[in-house]
């Protein structure tokens, strides 16, 4: 297996017109604000900010160093930004988003000539009968769709010792801060794009710390709404009680635009219809200044990590207190290890279901309709599906009988009072605090570590999958975002903000706060390895 990923993951030294062209590129750490100020300036077109991307994409992306985020190229793109600016030309702006590149994660359906395929070749050729309810605000908002993006194949829940990032439609996505070290998951090529440039935003999403981890690991802003603010219809599904797409950006005001944009009721989403009425236009306005002046936030501090990383923890309380925080010391979140196994539940019982609906529904002539079909492709394909890992999560998923077995409503109901009503709902009400925070998880792993383990972090090497800070807002279904804080010999860590159910403009207003008190986010250089 080990020989197998390290011929996965040979790195070439980048050529010097790579590097050229990388230090060279004009949009680099570009803002949605920027980009539309310029181009209502006349100064810039969507069509000619698209080519950019497109070829940055191809120069560091499928060249290069070949990052491979990027699963997918909307052949369309071009042609959509220039219908962008003839609409501006006319006098009809859209909003924020008007001709903004936008990457897709490959389990976000799309009814144009791309494909969605969760990155599994059992998918190829197969096409959605609708569109993902996203992707149709995204298209409505002026967001030019600019391809799709690698993940952790179908969302990172298909073998045990599963791979951070690969898939075997799309390979191994690298992480730009250091080539050789994992970009987490699953919505790894989210992550990894917005950090390399190769867009201005990307869309994710998260079961349980697939938005938040990529984004940690590779120094961008990453934000988990609320399970029901972004509608889950037409995204391939993992388990509907955790479930949610959501902005990978780099700077929080990017993520708050988008969130605005994606935030809406759907018919084809139950769980939309408790979205706060309100919330949509709440997020719309800009966020308010000086958000941590005076607030009180549960310090979560996180133990365990190789190196040590209480000097980095030591950083994030004092950047905290330098913007007027008060933190309040909190012993770690109480009782969640009782629930990890009643979460692991949860996910296989709604993975078979999830899955098996979503392919009942594909477009006329698919011959993968079943999680038991995908089962056999992937026995049928084992060296383009396996060579890695297998598929023991599937296995045990299609074991499990229906929604309606105890041991899944049981299960499901320990994970809410666990995480929400016992946990961050208690600690927010009886401490009196805005926000918890905590750190995101630790810097990225090797992909392929050593027998002895990890050079840097040791033998039993940290970040980039495992559990991290936000299982409890994941497993409850509650907001969260992670905001560049340090680096640890040139790793990105991310700090954590989370809190109650649709409690998104505050911990935006947070994280926004720290972000302009610590200006911590930095460009990866590309480096084959940490610590050059």
């Amino acid at each position: 297996m080990r020989i197998l990923l390290l011929a996965l993951l040979m790195v070439f030294p980048l050529p010097s017109t790579v590097r050229a062209a990388e230090a060279a590129f004009p949009f680099a750490e570009a803002t949605i604000d920027g980009l539309q100020a310029r181009m209502a300036s006349g100064e810039l077109s969507a069509r000619a900010l698209t080519a950019a991307y497109l070829r940055r994409i191809a120069d560091i992306d499928q060249a290069g160093p070949m990052l491979r985020a990027v699963i997918e190229i909307n052949p369309d793109a071009l042609a959509i930004a220039e219908s962008l600016d003839a609409e501006r030309a006319a006098g009809r702006g859209r909003g924020p988003l008007h001709g903004i590149p936008v990457l897709l994660k490959d389990n976000i359906a799309t009814t144009d000539r791309m494909a969605t395929t969760a990155g599994s070749l059992a998918l190829v050729g197969h096409r959605p009968s609708r569109e993902a309810h996203l992707v149709t605000r995204l298209r409505a908002a002026g967001a030019v769709i600019l391809g799709k993006t690698n993940l952790s194949e179908w969302a990172n829940l298909r073998g045990e010792r599963s791979v951070s990032g690969w898939s075997g439609r799309g390979g191994q996505t690298l992480n730009p801060y250091a080539l050789d070290r994992s970009p987490s998951g699953s919505s790894s090529g989210s992550a990894v794009a917005v950090a390399a440039n190769l867009c201005v935003a990307a869309i994710g999403t998260e079961t349980s710390g697939s938005i938040i981890s990529p984004s940690a690991v590779c120094g961008v802003v990453g934000f988990k709404p609320t399970v029901g603010l972004v509608s889950r219809s037409g995204v391939i599904p993992i388990a509907a009680s955790f479930d949610t797409a959501g902005p990978i950006t780099r700077t929080v005001r990017d993520a708050a635009i988008i969130l605005a944009a994606l935030a809406s009721a759907d018919e084809r989403d139950a769980a939309t219809g408790f979205l706060p009425p309100a919330l949509p236009t709440e997020l719309a306005r800009p966020l308010p200044a000086g958000a941590l002046r005076g607030a009180r936030l549960g310090w979560l501090a996180r133990s365990g990590f190789r190196p040590n990383l209480d000097a980095v923890q030591a950083a994030a309380l004092a950047g905290l207190r330098a913007a007027g925080a008060e933190i309040v010391p909190l012993a770690e979140f109480p009782g969640l290890g009782a629930a990890e196994q009643p979460q692991i539940e949860v996910m296989l019982y709604e993975m078979k279901a999830g899955i098996n609906a979503y392919l009942a529904d594909l477009a006329p002539g698919a011959t993968i309709k079943a999680l038991t079909d995908v089962i056999a492709f992937n026995d049928a394909n084992w060296s383009r599906e396996q060579p890695l890992f297998g598929q023991q999560y599937f296995h045990r998923a299609q074991a499990k009988g229906p929604l309606s077995d105890p041991a899944c409503l049981e299960s499901r109901a320990a994970c809410r009072r666990i995480a929400g009503a016992e946990g961050i709902d208690t600690l927010v009400a009886r401490h009196r605090l805005e926000a918890l925070v905590t750190l995101a998880t630790a810097p990225a792993r090797l992909i392929a570590p050593p027998a002895g383990g990890d050079p840097l972090f040791g033998p039993t090497g940290p970040g980039g999958g495992g559990s991290g800070g936000w299982t409890p807002a994941a497993m409850a279904g509650y907001p969260s975002v992670t905001v560049p804080l340090a680096q640890v010999t040139g790793l990105p860590v991310g700090l954590l903000f989370y809190g109650p159910a649709w409690t998104e403009v505050k911990l935006l207003a947070l994280a926004a706060a720290f972000e302009a008190q610590t200006h911590a986010r930095r460009e990866p250089a590309l480096r084959a390895t940490a610590g050059e």
